[in-house]
């Protein structure tokens, strides 16, 4: 019997061992959510943390937990960088009623070369964005955030130019994708993300 349990210890050793070798956090429950008045968990798609545009603090995303969220990947230099004006719009609009805008630079496309000092002072200087913007990161490919490969797992749509939109129900089940021409003041749009802030 003695023996019979040595083995099953050093049996669950091995397997741990090789968890951590493979870089697997020890399971654990979803982190509550912050700032959501069910209190409900936090959904997969949240759970994770980038660090703030603006100084680089981390920051965690389940504090958005229970909004409906506009993910958007953003450029200083594109066609589409307009854009910045119309999003900041519909986020003072809606704030009211759970809506946050989430901006993620990036220079997939080659027009974001900047420092995320520099993103940051373009944006306020520029469109005074206010919405939460995070760090210059890659959203496509295998180098993609986090964040944006969940996206594309969900939808089966990367990010195919700047300003692409990913709109997230507050439960973060339901996510539909609107393409870079689609301004964010578009009636169409407007009516979607209405029709998630009514749930």
């Amino acid at each position: 019997m003695r023996a019979e349990q040595v083995l099953i210890s050093l049996t669950l050793m091995a397997a741990a061992a090789v968890a951590q070798a493979q870089g697997a956090a020890p399971a654990s429950p979803a982190p509550a959510a912050v700032g959501s008045k069910s209190g409900a968990a936090c959904p997969a798609l949240l759970q994770h943390s980038f660090l703030r545009l603006q100084d680089e603090k981390p920051q965690a995303m389940c504090q958005y937990s229970g909004k409906v969220l506009l993910i958007v990947n953003t450029a200083s230099f594109c066609g589409f960088t307009g854009q910045y004006a119309d999003l900041e719009a519909l986020h003072a609009r809606y704030a009211s009623r759970g809506l946050v805008v989430l901006g993620f630079p990036s220079n997939d496309f080659s027009q974001e070369g900047g420092s995320n000092k520099e993103i940051a002072d373009f944006c306020e200087n520029t469109f005074s964005v206010k919405f939460p913007m995070f760090a210059k990161s890659s959203v496509t490919g295998r180098g993609a955030n986090a964040l944006f490969k969940q996206l594309a797992n969900q939808t089966g749509q990367s990010p195919r130019w700047n300003f692409y939109k990913y709109l997230v129900s507050r439960d973060g089940q339901s996510v539909t994708v609107h393409g870079s021409t689609i301004n964010p003041q578009d009636p169409r749009f407007v009516k979607a993300l209405e029709q998630l802030l009514a749930k």
